[in-house]
């Protein structure tokens, strides 16, 4: 074991009753669960910046209420972050529910300004957050702008289609309301939820303030949350706009993956744009 670690575990208090075991999953950092004598703890290995946000992340979200679980954090020393474990249990249907509500009461807490005071990363990439008080400015200027940029850099966005990102992104105020902006968990695809026996748990987030749908649609990008967590999120009454919004909010990762993982990712960009743009027809 890393003698780094080691003195982390020490200073925790914490006495190893095993070897590391790498848990699948840790495309990002390098995941492990140890069993200690004080019970058994998630380590991630990754760099110091994104572990510090993480951490951050992981305590403001237990900060917000007691519907969803969140993992502790017990410590984190440079390239080391130390959580609690949680169990895994079933998918259920009360479960979804529970989320949902859960979800709700992390989008209730309110600010002004969007953004956040630090930066973070969404999987590898950088998250400017430098706050802006009109949340179409932030996803235009914070999210879209900078990753589609960076996308045809790396040549995986073509001068035509960055172009039409572009116009998406300075047609916002024409259609998306203006609004306070609510925390969001920031990168809650369906591997980030975790259903416990306690209730549904959420993990590895990259916090910030924006619209709420930005968690939302990630959900419904990469996963399938079923009717029961849309019914006790929205309380039975949908926006009329959440297609449109759904579309807009699951650009910014689509270009995130396209950036990371390159063209497998290019025709869901196209889809997502061609889907924008028929609004604007």
């Amino acid at each position: 074991m890393n003698d780094e670690l080691n003195h982390l575990l020490q200073e925790l208090g914490l006495i190893p009753n095993g070897a590391l075991k790498p848990l699948s999953g840790g495309d990002i950092a390098v995941v492990y669960r140890l069993e200690t004598r004080q019970g058994a703890v998630i380590i991630k290995h990754d760099d110091t910046e994104r572990l510090e946000g993480e951490a951050e992340g992981l305590r403001t979200l237990r900060e917000v209420g007691s519907r969803l679980i969140v993992p502790e954090v017990i410590g984190q020393r440079d390239t080391w972050l130390v959580m609690e474990a949680l169990e895994a249990a079933p998918r259920t249907a009360m479960g979804e529910a529970c989320l949902g509500e859960g979800l709700r009461e992390v989008h209730g807490a309110f600010d002004d300004a969007h953004g956040w005071p630090r930066d973070n990363a969404c999987g590898l990439t950088p998250q400017p957050n430098a706050p802006l008080n009109d949340g179409r400015a932030f996803q235009r200027e914070r999210r879209l702008l900078p990753l589609a940029a960076a996308c045809q850099q790396q040549g995986r966005l073509d001068e035509a289609l960055c172009g039409r990102i572009e116009a998406i992104a300075w047609s916002l105020e024409e259609w998306l309301p203006s609004t306070r902006a609510s925390l969001v968990h920031g990168d809650l695809w369906s591997g980030n939820v975790l259903f416990t026996r306690r209730g549904p748990a959420i993990i590895d987030p990259a916090v910030y303030r924006h619209y709420p749908d930005v968690d939302l649609a990630m959900l419904t990008l990469f996963g399938a949350p079923g009717a029961a967590f849309f019914e006790a999120y929205w309380n039975g009454n949908p926006p009329v706009d959440w297609p449109r919004r759904e579309a807009l909010f699951q650009l910014y990762p689509l270009l995130n993956h396209l950036l990371l993982f390159g063209g497998a990712y290019r025709s869901g960009v196209e889809r997502t744009v061609a889907r924008l743009e028929t609004y604007q027809a």
